[in-house]
């Protein structure tokens, strides 16, 4: 067995450890780039999502190089996300593949018998006693949980570092670590030191920063290469940035899920404007925007998918939300024809738009 699964931000990390615990051969897809991509459109339907595309792309980049066994995400409710597991299937069984699919959807669509069915099929090709395979479970989220923290607080502390370019070069030095790293223990351990790391920058906390929450659609606002890379820029430019949606926010979430008390904040905030769950994250990034205002920050860009109904329908709440509190609030659609370029100039633009309304809020105090 030589499994792969798609790329989505830190959950390779994750997705290693795991396999490592298990000794199951791992097949990691190159990282997201225009290959990838070109790939997935070749292939894909037209009318399909950049999301869809790019993974399509993975699939294809890491049986290549001898991967047997595809890992597929699950439902994202009832928006097209919830198709594309079968879909997905369908299209590399017509290109000639023949593989093992596993896919892993949420217990109320499937059941709990059948996950963990799935689950088992997994862990299958490993010698592990069943504690021990736990045990790489539980490690696998330790993982995540640790390099979303240390993402996190780097994103945050880029606004207020002393020396410019210290956060962005301590968080990719540490992704390249623990890519390095053998076994579970020695990459959390060094991604322990690391949050240590990140803790000791020098920091000037007179600045007084530009700070954008970034919102939106799931794999968008988690996956760099989909959305050219936009909090590295923001970095570079100095300005701390939070995003809520991260790996380790969806395992919890999900976990919750059953008891109703999955990101409490988040549908209070978005009570007022979108009080259900239309498919997707739309009400998380309702919500979302909502809590930014609140937490003080300057504004917040939401960024979805070509074609993304959930977030088509935000995206025509959002003004309102922007209107009511006087809250800046910039939309990027993203797909394979989306040109750096423009997608640069929109961002620059916004940001001297936040500066201007500081400087004359500052000016007026």
């Amino acid at each position: 067995m030589k499994i792969t699964a798609p790329h989505l931000g830190n959950v390779y990390l994750a997705a290693k450890t795991l396999f490592d615990g298990l000794e199951v051969e791992y097949i990691m897809p190159p990282f997201n780039n225009k290959e990838a991509l070109e790939i997935g459109s070749l292939h894909s339907p037209e009318e399909m999502c950049l999301p869809f595309k790019i993974m399509i792309g993975n699939y294809i980049q890491a049986i290549e190089k001898g991967a047997n066994t595809v890992i597929l995400p699950g439902s994202c409710g009832p928006c097209r996300f919830g198709e594309y597991g079968e879909m997905q299937i369908n299209l590399l069984n017509k290109l000639g593949y023949n593989l093992e699919f596993i896919l892993l959807d949420f217990p109320k669509d499937i059941g709990i018998k059948e996950l963990f069915h799935r689950i088992n099929r997994i862990s299958g090709g490993s010698n592990k006693r069943n504690h021990q395979k736990i045990r790489a479970l539980l490690d696998a989220i330790k993982v995540i949980n640790l390099i979303d923290e240390i993402e996190a607080k780097a994103h945050y502390l880029a606004g207020y570092e002393k020396i410019n370019g210290q956060c962005k070069s301590l968080l990719n030095n540490c992704k390249r670590d623990a890519l390095k790293c053998k076994s579970p223990k020695e990459m959390i351990n060094l991604l322990e030191d690391y949050k240590n790391n990140i803790n000791s920058i020098e920091i000037d906390k007179n600045k007084n920063p530009i700070k954008i929450a970034i919102i939106g659609e799931i794999y968008t606002v988690i996956e760099p290469f989909s959305n050219l890379y936009v909090e590295d820029k923001l970095m570079d430019y100095g300005i701390t940035t939070s995003r809520g949606l991260t790996p380790s926010w969806w395992v919890k979430n999900t976990a919750l899920v059953p008891t109703k008390l999955n990101s409490l904040d988040i549908k209070r905030g978005a009570k007022e404007y979108l009080n259900l769950g239309i498919g997707g994250h739309a009400r998380e990034c309702i919500g979302e925007a909502v809590l930014a205002y609140e937490g003080g920050f300057d504004g917040a860009i939401q960024i979805f998918p070509m074609g993304c109904m959930p977030e088509i329908v935000s995206k025509a709440i959002l003004p309102t939300i922007s209107k009511d509190k006087d809250f800046p609030i910039m939309s990027l659609v993203v797909d394979e024809m989306t040109g750096e370029a423009g997608f640069v100039t929109r961002i620059e633009a916004f940001v001297d738009l936040l500066e201007r309304r500081k400087k004359d809020a500052l000016s007026w105090s």
